[in-house]
């Protein structure tokens, strides 16, 4: 399979799940007249959207899967999901960091591509608590060696979590002596509400001390999440500073997070900013 028909199956895949969310449920003939393919292409992506564990295929179509507050999926099965608006996502986040920095990233498969777009930014400072995250800047200096202007990468200790985060009194301690110019955060869930929540208790704790922790923050969240709720919340909308998120974000959900938030960043839209 080619890479424009990778790229059209994720595409077609977003839209379905998009569709059983908004709806509550949808039939396999309603997705072939609406996306105009096949019911075999419709049965396929279906299994392969069930196989990620987020909806749950029916006789004759799927509805969505309903979480408890304390599911969290490991790093693995959220990896393949909005792989494109993660991508879009962490190349917009990348150009709000300015060189000679310091930043954090917390864990998350958003962070974690953004990771991959700092590489080339001079002279960082990078607290993590990601396992993923610290790896793609060792790796990068395992392939091309001692380079002037790599990143600094602190990594914080900690129990690891399913979603390969380090969380715990160890974090907790080592983010608290710490100081930085921006938070980079992913979430489990966002909404006017709960703030920005999490199913893991011990995430919660920590992800509050990296808020203490930064002179800003900024939430990189694909739109999937907005409306998630998880067990525990840990900073509201006021104490974000910007949401980067991407254009499936409905315009209803951009005009509640406008009036919580500082700023908002759609990727691929146009945007009137400067470096933090």
């Amino acid at each position: 399979m080619s890479e424009n028909q990778n790229l059209l199956a994720e595409q077609r895949r977003a839209l379905i799940l998009d569709e059983v969310r908004r709806r509550g449920g949808v039939r396999v003939n309603e997705l072939t007249r609406k996306l105009g393919v096949s019911d075999m292409t419709v049965r396929r992506d279906l299994d392969a959207l069930a196989r990620q564990g987020v909806l749950e295929k029916v006789h004759g179509g799927a509805v969505p899967l309903v979480e408890a507050s304390t599911h969290e999926p490991g790093f693995e099965a959220k990896s393949g999901l909005e792989l494109t608006a993660k991508e879009d996502i962490a190349r917009s986040a990348a150009e709000l960091v300015a060189p000679g920095t310091a930043i954090a990233l917390s864990g998350g498969t958003t962070t974690y591509a953004l990771a991959h777009h700092l590489l080339d930014v001079p002279d960082l400072t990078v607290v993590t608590n990601s396992v993923r995250v610290a790896d793609v800047f060792h790796a990068a200096q395992r392939t091309t060696g001692p380079r002037q202007g790599a990143a600094t990468v602190v990594l914080t200790g900690g129990v690891r979590t399913p979603s390969d985060s380090l969380v715990g009194p160890v974090a907790d301690q080592a983010i608290g002596a710490l100081h930085f110019d921006v938070l980079f955060l992913g979430v489990h869930g966002i909404s006017v509400e709960a703030g920005l929540s999490t199913p893991n208790l011990a995430e919660a704790e920590t992800n509050r001390r990296l808020v203490q922790s930064a002179r800003r923050v900024v939430v990189v969240a694909d739109h999937t999440k907005w409306g998630t709720v998880g067990l525990s919340s840990f900073a509201s909308l006021e104490q974000v500073d910007t949401l980067v998120t991407d254009a499936g974000l409905p315009a209803s959900a951009r005009a509640e997070v406008s009036e919580h938030l500082r700023r908002l960043v759609v990727a691929g839209e146009s945007v009137d900013g400067t470096d933090i």
